[in-house]
Formats: C-alpha cells, structure tokens, sequence
C-alpha cells in the first residue's frame, strides 16, 4: 500500500498562524525524516492494480477528498520510437491526437470539454506518450469529459489540413531553437551521448524530417504504438473501484490492436574516451553541458545515485557544485546536475552558464568538483542534511491528485513496486555515504564524459579533462 501524508498535509498547508509555522519548522529541520512524526492511519491510500479485458495495465488510487477525477492513458510511444528518417513523427501524432477525433474539429473538442470544465493534457518523452485528463467527478460534466477522452485516444482523425499547419509551426519553432544556445547545447549534448541510439533523436525532429511527414505517416505510428495491449491507464479521485474499472475499459477498448510487442529499445553505449565540442555563438555567456549515461528506471543504484546528486548539484544552495562555482568564486549564477533515469540508460547532466571568459576556469572546477566528490563521497554533515531535506520534502511530492497521478503513471509504465512510494522514505534514510562513493565510481566517469560548450571564448578551446 501507499502511505501518504495527504489529508495530514493539506490540513498543515491550510493553516495559518503557529500550526502554519511549526510544520514549515517540522519539515526544515527533518523530523518528518526522522520518523519522529508518526503517520496517522487514515493517510493511507493503497494502489489498486489491474488488467482490463483488452490487455491495458490499470493503476488507481481512490480518494474522494475533492470531487476531482485525474485519469492518464500512456503508451510507448515517446521519441525514442522514431527513425532518423523520421525524426518528429511521434511528438507530431501526439500533437494531433486532441487536434481532430471522431469528425470533431480541434474547437470542437475544446468547446465541449471547456463545457464543463475539463482540462485535457498530455506526456511526451523519450519513452511515453499519451493523454490526461482532470475533470469534476459529478456524472455529467465527468462523463461528457470522458466521451471526449476516449474519442481523440480512440478515433483520432489527423485531418491533413491541420497537419500542414502544425508542420510549418513546428519547423518555424525548430529554425528559431537554431538560434537559442540553450537549444543548440541540448541537442549537441544528446547527440554526442547517445550517437545513433534513438535518445539522440530531436523529440521534435529535424526541419528535412518534419517537412517530409504525411498523414499515413502519422495514421502508421499510431497504430504499432497506441495499443491497448501496451497501454498503463492511472486513475487518481473520486471513485470507486467499480467506476474506475468501467473507465478504463471505455478508454482502451477500442483502441488498435497490437500486432507485436514493442521492440526493445537497444541497450545504450558508454563512450569510451572524452569528448569536448565547443560551439560558437555570439551570447554573452557561455551554454555548458558535460554529462555521461546514468541509471534506468528501477536501478539498483537508484538511492546512492539520487542522495549522492542531491548533495553534488540537485540541492540548490545546499550543493557542492552551487558553493564551489557561484558561492566562493561566482562563476555562475546557478550549476546544476541531475540523474535522469529512462527505459535504457539515461542521462546524468551538469549544466551551468557563465561568462564567455570565464567558460575554461568554470569548466576546470566542475570536473575538478565532481573528481573530489567521487573520490572522497559526501561528509557526514552533508549526507544529514540531504537527507533531512529530502525526507523533510517529500510531502510535497504527494501534496495533489495531479502529483500521485504522475507517480501511478510512472509505477505502472516501468513496472516499479506498487510499494515504491511507501518505500521511498525508508530507502533514503538507509543510503550510506560508503554506498554512495561506491555508486559514483562505478557509474560515472570523469575521464570519459562528453562536454558541449556553447559560446565558448574565441580562441581558447575548452578544457578536455
């Protein structure tokens, strides 16, 4: 079951005045992580997992605090299911599934869910797609909603006239992301990680490969990749199990059938030696991205990886790399690193910008921060800290619906324990500083990693170890 401190949460988040303050206390100084603070019995809200006639993976936590529904249909169909040749075609089926369904134009469809309040949205990554949706939970307005949610999943029309227009959109956005550093540095850094791997793709393709898509295009993927039989439907609200059940077969029923399983996306390749790209570009500031294949999703190194980042780069101020680059030396407004777990391999990035003349000395001391970090690990002091901060925090990542919704979409798509977030506390509590020097020597490679400058001083290449 899933243990969340929702009710106890939104209470403490209403209030004002001395209880206000004494949970803002409570979480800054990491009783809650502690296990000092005890959860009540009523904050638990057990996953309920199943499988629809059709095959489709069903994930649903009930909760009838708000009379809200939150509903999401995914499917592996993220960018990672394109080709070269036809880089942009999933992020452009995507784009047009509420675009026209069922003979409804794209007003239509938004004409009749702003009737009665709806909100339709959507997920587009490397590894999924799909659609979302929050509605009142009352009869009408939920079903009208829900007639509309099934329609674009189930009928979509891609009507050719609208394919020509969110073409030339799309291909106007990918000339101007030509233009930006931070565009230019993101996609020089997937492709140089990944090389051919399908997670160098452009989720929004290439200006040739956009240009040249058709509407079977679109109707093909669609078909080998919005299938039921692949589908993880979360449900988050006021219902019951019995009206949870009856929605998610409305929603994949009538979806195509599959005539295979998925392909497995191909293992990705560590590099085998540095790289470093320095890219003109007339900024002031220098755009830096270095950055070697992280974790998947689920990997066993997960916790060390997660708490080690925290307190390298994903804690803000707390972090080594905030007070080594901006701190004590102000290279940089802001530094960051993170760990992006995926289906295969996905990134770890640092990223900071800084002054065109700055670019080398701030790159040196990165490379120099996080070699230090992986040879010594985190001090006792910075370990507590993390923790308590992380711990302290994680209220907030189950404070709403929408929230836990995301976490069902992600439990259910990469097949984690219906346990995870009941889990989640202890495992960061358990993690060692021992453990995270071991998870970092062994999962990221200073000697090896790829490194994108954009703006890069004229005439001073950028540092290549």
């Amino acid at each position: 079951m899933m243990k969340v401190v929702l009710k106890s949460f939104k209470a403490a988040a209403k209030s004002t005045g001395r209880g206000a303050r004494l949970w803002k206390k409570m979480l800054g100084t990491g009783c809650l992580a502690l296990g000092l603070v005890s959860l009540p019995a009523h904050a638990i809200l057990p996953i309920q997992h199943w499988q629809t006639a059709t095959g489709a993976q069903v994930y649903f936590v009930e909760n009838h605090d708000l009379p809200m529904l939150d509903v999401s249909v995914e499917f592996p169909a993220g960018s990672s299911r394109d080709t070269a040749a036809k880089s942009g075609l999933a992020n452009m089926t995507k784009g047009l599934l509420d675009l026209g369904a069922a003979g409804l134009s794209d007003n239509e469809i938004a004409t009749r869910l702003a009737d009665v309040g709806a909100n339709l949205g959507g997920r587009f990554e490397l590894d999924r797609a799909g659609v979302s949706l929050r509605t009142l939970s009352s009869a009408r307005e939920r079903g009208q909603a829900l007639d509309m949610m099934a329609k674009v999943l189930q009928q979509p029309d891609f009507p050719d006239s609208v394919l020509q227009r969110e073409k030339a959109r799309t291909i106007a956005a990918l000339k101007e992301a030509e233009t930006q550093p931070e565009s230019i540095a993101d996609k020089a850094f997937s492709k140089m990680l990944y090389g051919s791997h399908p997670y160098g793709l452009q989720g929004g393709g290439e200006i040739a490969t956009v240009s040249a898509l058709t509407r079977q295009d679109l109707v093909d993927f669609y078909r080998d990749h919005y299938n039921a039989e692949h589908a993880v439907v979360s449900l988050m609200g006021d219902l019951t199990r019995t009206e949870a059940a009856a929605i998610a077969e409305q929603l994949t029923a009538k979806l195509p059938k599959a005539q295979s399983a998925p392909a497995p996306l191909p293992a990705v390749e560590y590099p085998v030696a540095p790289q470093t790209r320095a890219i003109p570009h007339p900024a002031t500031q220098s755009h830096i991205l270095l950055g070697y294949p992280g974790m998947v999703r689920g990997d066993r190194d997960f916790f060390p990886l997660y708490v080690g980042n925290y307190i390298l780069g994903g804690g803000g101020f707390d972090s080594r790399l905030t007070k080594e680059v901006r701190e004590k030396r102000g290279l940089a407004y802001s530094t960051y690193s993170y760990f992006a777990p995926m289906q295969q391999l996905g990134p770890f990035q640092i990223g900071l910008q800084t002054k065109k003349e700055q670019s080398e000395q701030a790159l040196t001391l990165v490379r120099k921060t996080l070699q230090d970090f992986i040879a010594k690990g985190p001090t006792d002091k910075e370990l507590t800290q993390a923790k308590n901060n992380i711990i302290g925090g994680f209220p907030l990542r189950i404070d709403s619906n929408r929230k836990i919704l995301e976490y069902l979409g992600v439990i259910g798509y990469y097949r984690l324990p219906l346990t995870y977030l009941d889990d989640f506390v202890n495992n960061v509590n358990k993690v060692t500083a021992a453990q995270i020097r071991d998870a970092f020597a062994r999962r990221v490679r200073p000697d090896r990693m790829v490194t994108v400058v954009v703006g890069a001083q004229e005439g001073a290449p950028a540092a290549s170890k």
